[in-house]
């Protein structure tokens, strides 16, 4: 299981432009703090976008964003940097779309469920094109010829039907996810197993092409914790992480 997906790192993408906006927000101020002296409206609190998602959890999760930032600084982004160091370019880029073409079996399937079939069809067609032509989806050859790629999870597939986010949580090293989305996870990691099952592979040839995944994933997202340099990036995060998944599951 990659530690982060296609849909986070487009979603951290959006991160630092979505900062500048984010400002308006409302901050929780400290007991030291000197009051505004403009009067709030009584519903000031409803109003903040920073209280508009669900935290039950928040201790937990701070913690866990904690742990996940030491983490990613003294493991995972020094693999990372070796990973770089010691692989062509275009071994990399080769390693990313083969990665990039299994996780299509899971879009295939979450598309079906949830009765997207333009989706589906796309997606097969992706999946068809660059599993020949382009040598196991070493190379991707379907995105020039036109077939634009998807991003379905079973998360996703929840939501449609109506199932709710649920609490806000912070993943041990994936990082933001909620109770719907973790649960979701679960499936789309069996739906990755059945396609390394399909080549036939050895559980420590498994166990190892996952940890290439994972490495590769990590490599290919620019995010690093606490460069915001905001106070409230935990905020920023958990907000962004939410609007994110609310436009993926309105699509």
């Amino acid at each position: 299981m990659p530690v982060f997906s296609n849909q986070q790192t487009n979603f951290i993408a959006l991160l630092f432009c979505t900062l500048l906006v984010a400002c308006s927000s409302t901050p929780i101020l400290e007991e030291k703090a000197i009051a505004p002296k403009i009067a709030l409206p009584d519903n000031h609190e409803e109003l903040g976008i920073m209280t508009a998602y669900d935290d039950p959890w928040e201790g937990f999760n701070r913690r866990m964003y904690y742990f996940n930032a030491k983490a990613d600084v003294y493991v995972l982004l020094p693999i990372v940097d070796a990973y770089k160091k010691i692989t062509p370019d275009v071994v990399e880029t080769g390693l990313s779309n083969f990665f990039n073409n299994l996780g299509e079996i899971s879009t295939f399937i979450n598309s079906l469920l949830q009765f997207k079939l333009s989706v589906a069809g796309e997606t097969f067609g992706r999946f068809l094109v660059n599993s020949t032509v382009g040598l196991a989806g070493v190379i991707d050859v379907a995105t020039p010829v036109g077939f634009v790629e998807q991003d379905e999870d079973f998360g996703q597939t929840l939501g449609h039907w109506g199932v709710g986010s649920g609490p806000y949580l912070v993943l041990p090293l994936l990082g933001p996810s909620s109770l719907r989305d973790a649960t979701g996870l679960a499936f789309d990691a069996l739906a990755d197993q059945q396609s390394l099952d399909v080549l036939g592979m050895k559980s420590e040839e498994e166990l190892y092409l996952s940890l290439v995944n994972s490495i590769d994933a990590r490599a290919r997202l620019p995010f690093r914790y606490y460069a915001s340099g905001s106070a409230f990036e935990y905020e920023y995060l958990k907000l962004l992480y939410n609007k994110y998944r609310e436009i993926q599951i309105a699509r």
